[in-house]
C-alpha cells in the first residue's frame, strides 16, 4: 500500500540556522499521527514544507506516490493537502458560508470571462458550490450559522469553520495545526470526536501538530518528537510519554 506522505531526510535551512534536521516520517493510509515538541520544534515548518510554502534545502516529499518537493501551494492545494493555521485565519467579515465558498473555488470549472459577464455555466457552478459549501458547513455543525459574519462565531466554532473550509477541496490528507489551541477541556474533549467523526466520513489521513497530551493520546496512532529540528523519538502516544528524552526535553516541564 502507497504512502499517503513521506518526508525523506528532509532538512531546511534560514540561514546559519537549521529548522529541520534530517527529517523523516511515514504516513499510512487512514491514520493519525502528531507531531509534537517545545515552541520553536520545526513542527510548523514541517508543514510549510509539505504545503510548497518553503522548499526543502535538502531531502524529497512524496504525497500519494508522487514527488511534491517543489511544488507551488495551489497545485499541492488541488492534489488533495488541505491544513489549518495555529492562528485562525478566515475572512473574518465574511459570512461563513461565503468562507466555505471561496475556499471551494479551486475547484471551479469556468474561466474569467464567464464569471465577468456571469453566463449560466458560472451560476451554474456558483451553485453547485454554494451547495457543496452548505454540506460541508452541515457535516461540521454549522448550517444553522451559514449566513452569519465568521467573526461572530465563539472561538471553537471557528475553529470547526476552518477545518470544513479546509475539507472544502475533498482532501486525502488533512494538516491541523493545533487544533486544540486556546480551548478548554471540554472543548478539546469534543474536538477530538469531531476530528474523530471527520476522518472517517471523508476517509482522510490526518497529520496533526498538538500540545494538549490529552488530545495527542485520544487521537493519534503514532507520534513524533521534535527537538531543534531533529527527531527526538517515534512511537505510539504512550511510548513516547514512557521515554525518559521526551520526559526531559517536552513533557516533564509542561503541564498540558
Amino acid at each position: 500500500m502507497t504512502p499517503v506522505l513521506e518526508m525523506i531526510h528532509v532538512e531546511k535551512n534560514f540561514g546559519g540556522v537549521r529548522a529541520i534536521d534530517d527529517f523523516s516520517v511515514t504516513l499510512e493510509p487512514g491514520k493519525i499521527h502528531g507531531l509534537i515538541g517545545p515552541n520553536g520544534a520545526g513542527k510548523t515548518t514541517i508543514f510549510n514544507n509539505i504545503t510548497g510554502i518553503y522548499t526543502p534545502s535538502a531531502g524529497k516529499i512524496m504525497f500519494d506516490g508522487k514527488d511534491i518537493t517543489n511544488t507551488p501551494p495551489h497545485t499541492v492545494a488541488q492534489m488533495g493537502i488541505g491544513r489549518t493555521f495555529q492562528n485562525i485565519r478566515l475572512f473574518s467579515n465574511l459570512s461563513v458560508l461565503e468562507n466555505v465558498v471561496i475556499a471551494s473555488n479551486l475547484r471551479a470549472k469556468y474561466n474569467l470571462p464567464q464569471a465577468i459577464v456571469h453566463t449560466p455555466k458560472f451560476r451554474k457552478v456558483e451553485k453547485e458550490l454554494a451547495e457543496h459549501a452548505m454540506g460541508l458547513l452541515k457535516i461540521v455543525g454549522l448550517e444553522d450559522k451559514a449566513n452569519e459574519r465568521a467573526n461572530s462565531l465563539p472561538y471553537g466554532h471557528q475553529r470547526k469553520l476552518e477545518i470544513a473550509r479546509a475539507m472544502a477541496l475533498e482532501p486525502k490528507l488533512l494538516l491541523l495545526d493545533e487544533p486544540a489551541a486556546g480551548m478548554n477541556a471540554d472543548e478539546s474533549v469534543e474536538l477530538v470526536e469531531f476530528i474523530k467523526e471527520i476522518k472517517e466520513s471523508f476517509n482522510l489521513t490526518v497529520l496533526m501538530i498538538e500540545h494538549h497530551m490529552d488530545v495527542v493520546s485520544n487521537l493519534c496512532d503514532s507520534v513524533t518528537v521534535l527537538n531543534f529540528g531533529k527527531t527526538l523519538a517515534e512511537g505510539t502516544p504512550d511510548e513516547v510519554k514512557k521515554n525518559p528524552a521526551v520526559i526531559e526535553a517536552y513533557l516533564g516541564g509542561a503541564d498540558e
